[in-house]
């Protein structure tokens, strides 16, 4: 009877377990559920004091008030006043408003535009107003005359990053030099600009990435853009009322920092960005990266007044001196362990230096350059492995026909011992060798390359002692051993432009998808242009129109009203395929855009 008691209580309990849990599960099912649709809605405008739109405004404090509460995202990068105030407003958000102050003189009969873009966002999801202004008049009228363009850095004709658009009504260069803009905005992602709010009249226009937040083109070393011919505004150019809040731009802005790949091309004014040359000679940098390499900048290539270098009391063989192509780089590989072992050396320098009556002569430096070794500490485990000389190749999967094959070293090579050099031809199981030399670098004394017969169609193996490349300090090179093959002509395309429209000098590069310089060629006349042996893969084609005849791209130079050489792109991606023949006519002008479509033409044929 006990034991039947107990499986009836048991049971009992049980069941109870189960509808309990059947209630809590039917309690849960029919519960409110949690979160529901994103809120995707931007703020709306339901107040602004005074209303977007005032004329005979002067106070110094504006309110707009939103249906929700907002933040503001970056407004320090994005906020911009047209024209520029000499100090900047402050802005704060408060609830659901957002106030300006601001402490400058407002101008008389002026129009005043503020730029957010998209900084005003909702609290919760971060939904954007995109390009909301607010715009008001010191006078009795808004100024409602407008102008749009484009912006695109010289050689590559991408859209910059941070630019800013300014519109001077003084004719005078010397204006963008010291002058605040008498109005500004700032060019979108894709590199647009438009300018609104501007009375009539005439006006120069320029493009400056401001590296020291200056609104002035005070630094060479700023990316800078100018349109060659004054700016006439005109009625001709009155743009749509400004919006009401109420209907303010709702667009969607893009995702931070993504570019949009087709630029607008209904810009009425191109400009082109350039960093100028420098035209003061001076020592840029110095540096000792190692202890027996040091390295020198200089601003300008010294042309014949040089560059010397010595340490006093050290024979001047005591070191290898490189150049770069434009001798405005210089390596100095110290030789002598006596020197390179000091942690503090003191060389003499002797380059051009322009003074400020700028008169440019030698000048003498005593330079004091320090080098400490890591210190390293002792270990109770295995000793630290030696760190290999690491030489760099391109012999690995396939070699290119003809392609002339370097070995590279991160400091001088002594000429490579070719009895620790094996090369073989390998047919099936047979091998066989061949004789290898070779030749150094005639510019620096960190480069090889080797000379061997290689055929097409065949395959290799290339076999390294160990030291079979040194450098002048004694670090050599670990053992290895090297598969590849050097393909056959039908392994790779060919493209074939035949190129008209342009008479002068022009430099056609062919570039990868990345714009990495595959190869190029000069022309001075219209030609049929052949790139043989290509990799199967998608490049672009450009074209440098060479004014000046020096066979290289030519920056600007406002002080000239030089602008930068023209550039111009074959429009769209060019594919090429394995044993295929790419025929494409390319009639050149100089456009300043670049489209990033792909394009095949039919023109391609099997070969």
């Amino acid at each position: 009877m006990a034991e039947y008691y107990m499986i009836h209580n048991t049971n009992r309990y049980l069941s109870f377990l189960i509808l309990f849990s059947l209630l809590a599960f039917g309690c849960a099912k029919i519960s409110s559920p949690s979160g529901g649709p994103r809120d995707r809605d931007i703020p709306v405008i339901v107040k602004s004091l005074p209303e977007n739109g005032s004329t005979s405004f002067r106070g110094k404090e504006i309110i707009v008030t939103f249906n929700e509460y907002v933040v503001l995202e970056q407004i320090t990068e994005k906020f911009m006043v047209s024209p520029p105030m000499t100090k900047r407003p402050e802005i704060t958000t408060r609830g659901k408003s957002i106030r300006i102050r601001y402490e400058d003189e407002l101008r008389d009969s002026t129009t005043y535009t503020f730029y957010f873009q998209d900084a005003i966002r909702d609290l919760n999801e971060g939904n954007a107003i995109n390009n909301y202004q607010f715009v008001f008049s010191t006078g009795p009228v808004i100024d409602s005359l407008s102008l749009t363009g484009n912006v695109y850095t010289g050689l590559n004709l991408d859209p910059p990053e941070n630019t800013l658009v300014l519109l001077y009504s003084q004719p005078e260069d010397s204006a963008v030099f010291k002058d605040i803009p008498d109005y500004i905005t700032r060019a979108a992602l894709n590199g647009e600009f438009r300018i609104d709010n501007v009375r009539s009249g005439s006006y120069r226009l320029y493009a400056l990435v401001d590296a020291d937040n200056s609104k002035n083109y005070n630094l060479r070393e700023e990316s800078f853009a100018f349109y060659s011919e004054p700016v006439q505004m005109t009625p001709e150019r009155n743009f749509l009322p400004v919006a009401k809040d109420s209907i303010a731009t709702v667009a969607t802005p893009p995702a931070a920092g993504k570019v949009p790949e087709k630029p607008p091309v209904t810009g009425e004014f191109p400009l082109i960005l350039f960093q100028a040359e420098k035209k003061l000679h001076y020592l840029a940098s110095s540096s000792r990266k190692q202890a027996y390499q040091l390295s020198f900048v200089l601003s300008k290539p010294p042309d014949s007044l040089g560059f010397r270098f010595s340490i006093p009391g050290a024979d001047d063989k005591a070191w290898l001196t490189e150049h770069s192509r434009k001798r405005d780089s210089i390596t100095v590989w110290l030789t002598d362990s006596a020197l390179y072992n000091r942690p503090i050396l003191e060389p003499i320098i002797s380059y051009p230096f322009t003074d400020s009556l700028g008169i440019t002569s030698l000048k003498d430096d005593t330079l004091q350059m320090r080098f400490v070794a890591a210190v390293k500490r002792p270990t109770r485990g295995p000793a630290i492995k030696r760190t290999p000389y690491k030489i760099s190749h391109g012999l690995s999967g396939q070699v290119r026909p003809a392609r002339r094959i370097a070995f590279t070293a991160p400091s001088p090579m002594k000429p490579p011992d070719t009895s620790a050099v094996f090369l073989y031809e390998v047919v099936k199981d047979q091998k066989t060798r061949i004789p290898v030399t070779f030749t150094g670098d005639s510019t620096t004394f960190s480069r090889y390359y080797m000379n061997a017969e290689l055929k097409s169609g065949n395959s290799y193996l290339f076999i390294s002692d160990s030291a079979a490349f040194t450098s002048i300090y004694g670090d050599y090179s670990d053992s290895t051993g090297i598969r590849f093959l050097v393909p056959g002509p039908e392994s790779y395309g060919k493209l074939i432009l035949d190129v008209k429209g342009h008479y002068g000098g022009k430099i056609i590069q062919l570039l990868s998808e990345r714009e990495e310089l595959v190869r190029q060629e000069y022309l001075t006349d219209t030609a049929r242009l052949e790139f043989p042996l290509l990799s199967q893969g998608k490049y672009k084609v450009r074209a440098i129109f060479d004014l000046d005849g020096n066979r290289e791209w030519t920056t600007g130079d406002f002080d000239f009203h030089r602008q930068p050489e023209p550039v111009s792109y074959y429009p769209g991606l060019i594919e090429i395929k394995e044993n295929w023949e790419v025929v494409n006519p390319w009639k050149l002008t100089p456009v300043n855009f670049k489209q990033y479509e792909l394009q095949i033409r039919k023109t391609g044929t099997s070969r």
